[in-house]
């Protein structure tokens, strides 16, 4: 009675199996030359470039690699490669000498490029009164030019940096306390 159609079900199964399998198979080569293919687009001249001071990774699209670089942040790395009339999906390695002095002389000068000021992060120096914009070395001593300035003056941020202490008015009541053992003394019986 039902042994004829089992047969006939259990071939289907069969067919749809080896289907199934060929399709696997069919698939993975599609995967294996689609990143064979991927391989072959990201060929990178140089695996590490020299950019403002920093050694930054080749295979890195440029504006990742700016990222990398210290006073260049989220908002300004994918203005720059646009201001200097690069692709921001290029890959950093293949850019040439020409290309990187150009984007360092964007990074140095950015008004000078089209770059609002809101995005440099040095808006209304207290020296100046210029917006400037810096980078590396130079953000590292003026912060600390800053730091010193507000030692000097003797502000409230200037002495809290002077004891160790949170500047930005957090709570120290549980936190910051390294250096300093901290407890309750109990009462001897």
């Amino acid at each position: 009675m039902g042994g004829k159609k089992g047969r006939v079900r259990d071939e289907k199964r069969g067919e749809e199996k080896k289907i199934l399998e060929e399709e696997k198979k069919r698939l993975e080569e599609l995967r294996k030359q689609a990143v064979a293919e991927r391989k072959k687009k990201i060929e990178i001249a140089r695996g590490l470039v020299r950019i403002l001071e920093t050694t930054v990774d080749g295979k890195l699209k440029l504006q990742h690699g700016l990222l990398r670089i210290r006073g260049i942040g989220h908002s300004l790395a994918p203005v720059i490669p646009l201001a200097a009339g690069l692709d921001p999906e290029m890959r950093i390695g293949n850019l040439t000498d020409e290309q990187v002095e150009l984007i360092e002389d964007v990074i140095r000068n950015p008004l000078k490029y089209g770059i609002p000021p809101f995005l440099l992060n040095r808006r209304r120096d207290p020296e100046t009164g210029k917006d400037m914009h810096y980078s590396e070395s130079d953000l590292f001593i003026r912060v600390k030019q800053d730091i010193e300035r507000l030692k000097k003056i003797r502000s409230y941020r200037g002495i809290r940096h002077e004891l160790g202490l949170p500047v930005r008015g957090q709570r120290t009541r549980s936190t910051f306390r390294k250096g300093r053992t901290v407890g309750v003394q109990r009462k001897k019986k």
